[in-house]
């Protein structure tokens, strides 16, 4: 027995360290279990560096003052167009390469991810122009005080002017999810984060011959650190290891294929800016009841969004496998991937629901020991998790709908639930029932919990099958 043991790890080992190297790239044949391994473990450890980038960036800045936190806010709010746009054509160009790679079309997979890098590349010279040319007016529209603009307007100049590195460096790992090759998408986050968390604290506090630049700091390292990570990218694209390349037969423009690349895109921004919305107006319910509400679902929000990110890489696997055993014409096996993908994830947020439903006190305790914000944030924990099993299935079929190049269909089911059940019915619970905040919680875990139910039901029908793209 301890043999086996022994030799089990010792093959889990092995294959770890396969998904991170990449030397695995074909998924349509072999063991379906591998298979989710292999592209989950890279895009799990992709998302945990850019949730530590973002815990970092922000205690540095906070070091800076409180006009430094508030203009990375407020610059946030503002480049969520960016990111709304990244992410929507992120997921169609992820359906698009994994249908092309599946049918062994690997110079069609260019040429998508060519039409995407140009449609990118376009629209974020716009958005770039915009922010550094009107960085102060922007922030004066979103109520920036005097003090506040003229400390950090050219940070809210730098970030927004640079996006483009932010556009290229999402799309261009769709390209390599797309194609399975999910290790150089890892990798590309984590020299791109890795740089901006070494060269945070010398641009914003100076060294050596580098001077003090406060907040607007964080912006250069964001920039440098990130433009450096779509080198890498390129590199690759360029390269002859990727399974997706660029040459020079994929330099033209495919207007049809930028047409349907933008239909698609269009569903998976609207998902983004729909979820977003819905969590602004639960913010504004919640701040009916006081700032030791908001302080404890805030911190509770964060950890349960951080417990969650392995779930949204095997998510975005589940995603990769129904594209390309679709372009393989296995229409039964990517079935088959999603519902052993959402099971896996099912017992992953089910032991991870147990840890903040027993653990909530001290969880919550790392991050504060006001006795009221820590009781809210036990509440807001033991409540939302509640809905956890369900939603380890939604957030997989959303996903494998998204895969399969269907994203109109997440799309209505996020419209429905998150807008007109979840906000009516947060506000009727807390305010018009009287229940307070945790009105709002039950909320949360009902809404995710149907709409995981209402996709399974449509996903079960089979017509994400028939979908082209």
């Amino acid at each position: 027995m301890t043999y086996l043991s022994i030799s089990s790890i010792k093959k889990l080992y092995q294959l770890f360290l396969t998904s991170i190297q990449g030397s695995e790239k074909e998924f349509t044949t072999g063991g379906i279990n591998k298979a989710i391994f292999m592209l989950a473990i890279p895009m799990i450890l992709e998302m945990v560096m850019e949730s530590l980038f973002a815990v970092v960036d922000v205690f540095y800045v906070s070091q800076v003052g409180t006009n430094a936190v508030a203009v990375v806010g407020l610059t946030e709010s503002m480049i969520t167009l960016v990111y709304s746009v990244s992410i929507g054509l992120s997921m169609a160009v992820t359906a698009m390469v994994a249908r092309r790679v599946g049918e062994k079309n690997a110079e069609a997979a260019g040429t998508v991810a060519f039409q995407a890098m140009v449609v990118g590349a376009v629209v974020s010279i716009a958005i770039g122009i915009t922010g550094f040319v009107y960085a102060k007016d922007l922030l004066v529209l979103m109520g920036g005080e005097p003090d506040l603009i003229e400390e950090g307007w050219r940070y809210t100049a730098i970030l927004i002017g640079g996006n483009i590195s932010i556009m290229m460096l999402f799309l261009i790992n769709a390209i390599f999810r797309g194609a399975g090759d999910a290790s150089i998408a890892m990798r590309s986050l984590w020299i791109a984060n890795g740089l901006n968390i070494i060269l945070d604290p010398l641009f914003i506090f100076g060294f050596w011959f580098v001077p003090a630049f406060g907040v607007e700091g964080a912006a250069i390292a964001t920039t440098i650190g990130r433009s450096i990570g779509v080198l890498y990218q390129l590199s690759n694209l360029f390269g002859s290891k990727a399974i997706v390349r660029l040459t020079r037969q994929n330099f033209v423009i495919k207007w049809q294929i930028m047409k349907s690349m933008l239909k698609l895109s269009a569903g998976g921004m609207g998902q983004f800016l729909i979820e977003s919305a819905s969590w602004i107006f639960l913010m504004r319910v919640l701040s009916i009841f006081g700032s030791d509400v908001l302080a404890g679902y805030t911190i509770a929000v964060r950890v349960i969004i951080f417990g969650i990110l392995p779930s949204w890489g095997m998510a975005n696997a589940a995603a990769t496998l129904v594209g390309q055993n679709l372009g393989a014409r296995q229409p039964e096996r990517a079935e088959t991937s999603v519902w052993r993908t959402a099971k896996f994830n099912m017992v992953f947020l089910g032991f991870i629901s147990m840890i903040f439903i027993l653990g909530a006190e001290p969880v919550m305790r790392l991050f504060t020991d006001v006795d009221i914000v820590v009781g809210y944030g036990i509440t807001t924990l033991q409540v939302v998790c509640l809905g956890y099993v369900f939603f380890a299935y939604g957030m997989v079929v959303s996903q494998a709908f998204n895969g399969a190049g269907d994203t109109r269909t997440p799309t209505i089911i996020n419209i429905v639930c998150f807008w007109l059940i979840q906000i009516p019915l947060s506000y009727g619970l807390a305010v018009t029932a009287g229940l307070g905040p945790i009105g709002v919680f039950i909320s949360i875990a009902g809404c995710h919990s149907l709409q995981a139910v209402i996709a399974i039901v449509i996903f079960r029908r089979g017509k994400w099958k028939e979908v082209v793209v």
